[in-house]
């Protein structure tokens, strides 16, 4: 059984779409940083994952940092990279890109282009950024813990390591809510009652959960709550690249 046209053409577009990009992007390499180039072609991977399925978002991501490479890291029109920071921005470019482009196939579904606003995308690159460099993975998740008080607009949160007990509201990979075993809208309804669960997983390990806590009347968008979603993830990776630890 072949792939669905819609999907075709979407593959077609992660080869074609990133160096296209980079080849624009070109002429500009010398004024503009690379954390700034590769947020583009980030805006690239969304696109093609939005049209397609993961595989293309994946291939648009990995497309991407190769072209990154080629045309706008030093030196030029070579697959060979000079900088010790292009080479991180290039590795964060296919780390983010990916990510990203596993939300916007889990949205898909719910016909809605995901995480194209560039402060949510550096949001996403600076959390993916600190992983790569934190000596602990307690500052990652004390990071994301910030971030997500201002980013959902919450009155606090809290993290919780280990086992995860009982079952409060929570948050779901789609940006979604689940109440016991009932979907909640919250786009229609708000923020169910309490605080919500939000779990911080990595290989389908989970390492603990932020514990939200909204102010009275805020309904972040689907964007900002799939943001949200990546970032958890971050802190997740973090922690289970660092293994269990004693008495955090």
């Amino acid at each position: 059984m072949g792939f669905p046209l819609r999907d075709r053409i979407a593959l077609a577009a992660a080869l074609i779409g990133p160096f296209l990009a980079a080849l624009v992007l070109a002429p500009f390499r010398t004024s503009m940083s690379g954390t700034n180039l590769a947020l583009l072609l980030v805006v690239v991977v969304v696109a093609v994952s939005a049209i397609g399925n993961r595989w293309a978002g994946a291939g648009a991501a990995l497309s991407s940092a190769a072209w990154f490479d080629f045309f706008l890291t030093q030196p030029y029109q070579r697959f060979s990279i000079a900088g010790t920071r292009d080479v991180e921005t290039a590795v964060l470019l296919l780390v983010v890109g990916v990510a990203v482009s596993q939300l916007a196939a889990r949205a898909r579904r719910l016909r809605v282009i995901t995480i194209t606003d560039a402060d949510y995308l550096a949001r996403i690159h600076d959390t993916a950024l600190l992983v790569q460099s934190a000596t602990s993975p307690d500052a990652v998740v004390d990071h994301v813990r910030h971030q997500l008080v201002d980013l959902l607009h919450l009155q606090g949160c809290r993290f919780e390591y280990g086992s995860l007990l009982g079952q409060p509201p929570r948050l779901e990979q789609d940006g979604s809510a689940v109440v016991g075993h009932r979907r909640w809208d919250v786009d229609r309804d708000g923020w169910p009652e309490g605080e919500i669960e939000l779990r911080a997983s990595a290989s389908g390990h989970y390492s603990g959960r932020f514990m939200l806590r909204p102010a009275p009347g805020t309904v972040p968008s689907l964007q900002a709550r799939l943001v949200a979603v990546a970032l958890a993830d971050h802190a997740g990776a973090a922690l289970d690249t660092a293994g269990p630890a004693v008495d955090r």
